[in-house]
């Protein structure tokens, strides 16, 4: 019943969206769900800047007017998923490979709303292998690094970089993915910082203190959560 729950989210999100906003889109499964019930509403005025190519190619069939971070720096709202929420409203993301630019344009947000089904909130971040962005120059040396810090967090597996069948996962960007098993992130604050301290690390799918509403589907309806 995923996609239902998910469904219930992202039309729950959308009912947030007003007239003449500036919406910042995500990327994901559920987040699709947001897009197009916020076409559905034919609301006037909206300008909306995409997470990802695959957000942009969506919203641009369903009618949705298009902009960049480089046109509207401030944006009223976004509504994104999340791979995992942990308390205080701590995210992982980056499962779709658009940490970066999901970043980006929730940090350039007034608020963001994380939609999701129940089974993403959990009691501690971890079990989803966090995504690490990374440049592809050197990037070998630069999981070595990743793996002393991982150690510093008694995270015992090396990240492993992402693959698919038609080699590695590029980021809209360019750069590459490594997942990082840690199965219990003790410190979603300091492994944060420590990650992005690296050199060849350009972003991390931790989401701290960025998110200021929870909106999770049920199979009845959605509950929302607040940090």
């Amino acid at each position: 019943m995923s996609d239902l729950q998910k469904k219930n989210a992202g039309e729950a999100a959308a009912a947030h969206v007003e007239a003449g906003m500036v919406v910042g889109l995500g990327t994901g499964s559920t987040a699709a769900w947001f897009v197009k019930a916020l076409a559905a509403r034919n609301l006037p005025d909206l300008r909306c800047v995409p997470t990802s190519e695959r957000t942009a190619d969506l919203a641009r069939e369903l009618g949705l007017t298009l902009s960049t971070l480089e046109n509207t720096p401030r944006i009223d709202l976004t509504v994104d998923g999340a791979d995992e929420i942990g308390p205080g409203l701590a995210l992982i993301k980056g499962g779709g490979a658009a940490l970066l630019r999901e970043k980006l344009v929730w940090e350039a947000s007034e608020r963001c709303i994380c939609i999701a089904d129940a089974a993403k909130v959990v009691p501690v971040l971890g079990t989803f292998p966090l995504p690490i962005e990374v440049v592809a120059f050197g990037h070998k040396t630069t999981a070595n690094r990743i793996a002393d810090v991982l150690a510093d967090h008694d995270i015992a597996s090396p990240a492993r970089v992402r693959q698919a069948d038609r080699g590695l996962i590029r980021t809209d960007g360019g750069n590459l993915i490594y997942d990082a098993a840690c199965k219990v992130i003790a410190d979603p604050a300091r492994l944060a910082a420590d990650l992005k301290s690296l050199t060849g690390v350009v972003e991390h799918g931790l989401f701290l203190d960025l998110t200021d509403l929870a909106i999770i589907g049920t199979d009845a309806g959605v509950e929302t959560l607040n940090p």
